[in-house]
């Protein structure tokens, strides 16, 4: 790595931590609160919107229902809080609903949640800054004319914070997520003491709007799939409660008690904003619609602000540094509620590569203890959503929660199994006392969990519901042809015991091009290993240059005899592996070893300038059995600068503990 390089890794993530550090990157439940909480909490932003915005189908006159969908969700949420309670005491490693599934169920259901749980953690990304977004939109209007800028910037900024660390990440975020929570109970504050105390009448500005409607959605099974529906978009607020449970490991000790403490103070903030925030648009008179040309009574021009930034321009109506605050506060906790997915994300992945499911370097930790290939893997993944999807929340939360439900139901029922099992051996009164409460609150969070995915699954499906399907098929087929690879290639590695038949002879080539220092040297090198046969070989691409080298050759002290292979064609890589496979078909039991001198390079530019055609010889040469490929380094002066002293740029040299100090 260049010294450019290395400075701009540093500059952007910092320097780097000891594995012996790792202790002091874990969090305490203040800091853990903003790191893995901040989606649930934020999930209020939009989730309250998309049940009013359902709704609007059938008028405003059916906007009475949504303080009952908002209890229904909040009911859930109450349920699934109290169920990972559970889990986090019974499975405190940080596997989450992945090790639940897998432990209770079997390998197929983990993968299953598994392959869940990657799709929601990025659709949590794409939905949770593309409501920022629009959140900003809605008082800076360049913003919403520019929202898939705006969020893959805001993706790609999140992606370099968490790359430089847990900790660091966490503490970047707490004072927001704090920032946010003050705002909204300052707003909720004042506008419900203003309403019920003081008697103010609150009007939003589109408190006089009114809807264009289908009149069938008013009647019979078609309101109540509305409804249903309804309920389902608002479910979006039980998304990133399972992410405590797979970064208990991030907590400090006691771990399991301190996640579960956050986890009930998740809960507990997410059900009051959330009725908090239902209840006072509905007394302020928000009019939300899908489209502003459904708004009957809008001016021409009018640009229709989120739901959020209505209730705070109706609460602080004539003093905007409230409403601008509100609004900051919003958007920035729904940037920063992307942390919870880029910690949920690549510790699922790193455990999911543990057990060969996924490539191996998504086990492995950065120089900053950071999960760093998960990470860049989920920015990519989330960005791909964004811009394919327009940074439109409304789209996007089609897809989302689907993931979320189905690790929910398949943790819950892991955890029935779980406590059935340990009670047949359990003998002690209290502990069986108390592991038939935990199994009876999983059961109802089971039969919560799974009513909504039912009903998720039956009102979203054709809106956009079956992309989120088919990738996470599409993810568990690929991680069990991971697997199934791994798995081979254990196999041929460990079922052949080694003979231990040592090759009858040695035939050595050296590979040249030209008579300089770095043929010499690995002639030399080459002649130092004693081989049984030792020779020089050239490929002919050009005849005059051919003729000179055999003549120097004919005249220097190498007692090496060159040949010369013919290239009608001007080949190299074709005529040097029909040669050798010809030298391995006339001598079986021989081993070819062979020789490529390279240069040495400090430049990045220069590898594109040397070394080209060896690197395709080694690319060809190691497909082939009983073939040795051996390169001779010659170190070019400018590979002198890579030699400075207190410059450790070797790979693998952090881990080893070595401090890299370019």
């Amino acid at each position: 790595m260049s010294k450019l390089t290395t400075a701009a890794k540093r500059v952007l993530l910092g320097r780097p931590f000891r594995s012996d550090s790792l202790g002091r990157t874990l969090l305490s439940k203040r800091i853990a609160l903003p790191v893995f909480a901040s989606d649930a909490m934020s999930s209020v932003a939009y989730a309250p919107e998309e049940i009013f915005l359902v709704l609007s189908a059938a008028g405003i006159s059916a906007y009475v229902y949504a303080p009952w969908v908002g209890l229904a969700v909040a009911f859930v949420m109450a349920v699934v809080v109290a169920s990972y309670r559970q889990n986090v005491h019974a499975y405190p490693s940080g596997g989450g609903d992945y090790e639940v599934a897998t432990t209770n169920l079997g390998p197929n259901a983990g993968l299953t949640v598994g392959s869940a749980l990657l799709v929601d953690y990025v659709l949590t990304v794409a939905v949770s800054i593309s409501s920022a977004a629009s959140n900003i939109g809605s008082a800076i209007p360049f913003v919403a004319t520019h929202k898939v800028f705006f969020a893959v910037a805001a993706i790609v900024l999140l992606t370099a914070v968490n790359l430089r660390g847990v900790r660091e990440s966490g503490t970047a975020f707490a004072i927001p997520t704090y920032a946010f929570l003050v705002g909204m109970f300052l707003m909720l504050g004042t506008g419900l003491l203003r309403i019920f105390v003081f008697g103010d009448e609150l009007r939003a500005e589109s408190a006089g709007f009114d809807l264009d409607h289908e009149d069938s959605y008013l009647y019979g099974l078609a309101f109540a799939f509305l409804l249903a529906r309804s309920f389902s978009s608002g479910c979006a607020t039980l998304t990133g409660v399972e992410a405590i449970s797979n970064g208990v490991p991030a907590f400090r000790k006691p771990k399991s008690r301190n996640a579960a403490t956050t986890l009930l103070l998740l809960g507990i903030i997410a059900i009051v904003l959330l009725m908090g925030i239902i209840l006072l648009a509905q007394k302020v008179g928000v009019v939300y619609a899908s489209n502003v040309s459904d708004l009957t009574g809008a001016p021409a021009d009018y640009q229709q602000k989120t739901l959020i930034a209505q209730v705070a321009d109706a609460v602080f109506h004539g003093f905007p540094v409230g409403f601008f605050f509100v609004t900051i506060v919003t958007a920035l906790i729904l940037v920063l509620a992307a942390n919870t997915a880029f910690n949920g994300f690549p510790v699922l992945g790193s455990v999911l590569a543990q057990d060969r499911y996924l490539p191996r370097q998504l086990h492995t930790r950065g120089d900053r203890l950071a999960f760093s290939n998960g990470i860049l893997s989920l920015s990519g993944a989330a960005i791909a959503f964004v811009v394919l999807f327009g940074a439109e929340v409304t789209k996007l939360i089609q897809l989302y929660i689907i993931g979320v439900f189905v690790s929910f139901v398949l943790s819950q029922t892991g955890m029935l199994r779980h406590w059935t099992r340990l009670l047949r051996t359990e003998v002690d009164a209290r502990q069986r006392a108390r592991m038939r409460r935990s199994r009876i609150i999983n059961a109802v969070g089971l039969s919560a969990t799974g009513t909504v995915l039912v009903i998720v699954v039956i009102t979203k499906f054709f809106a956009g519901a079956y992309i989120a399907i088919c990738t996470m098929i599409a993810i568990f087929v690929v991680m069990k042809s991971i697997r199934r690879h791994y798995d081979s290639v254990a196999r041929e590695l460990d079922e052949h015991e080694w003979d231990g038949v040592l090759p009858s002879r040695s035939h050595s080539v050296v590979l040249v091009s030209r008579l300089h220092l770095p043929t010499r040297r690995a002639l030399a090198y080459a002649r130092a290993t004693r081989p049984d046969t030792l020779e020089a070989v050239t490929v002919n691409v050009d005849d005059a240059d051919t003729r000179t080298l055999v003549r120097e050759w004919e005249t220097s002290d190498i007692t090496v005899p060159l040949k010369v292979i013919e290239s009608p064609y001007r080949e190299i890589t074709k005529p040097v592996l029909d040669y050798v496979k010809r030298v391995r078909k006339d001598a079986p039991r021989d081993v070819v070893t062979v020789f490529i001198p390279e240069y040495v390079v400090g430049h990045w530019w220069e590898t594109l300038l040397h070394n080209q055609s060896a690197l395709r010889l080694k690319g060809r040469l190691l497909f082939e059995p009983g073939v040795m490929v051996t390169s001779v380094p010659w170190q070019l002066s400018s590979s002198a600068r890579a030699k400075a002293p207190g410059v450790v740029n070797a790979p693998g040299a952090v881990r080893r503990g070595f401090e890299d100090r370019a």
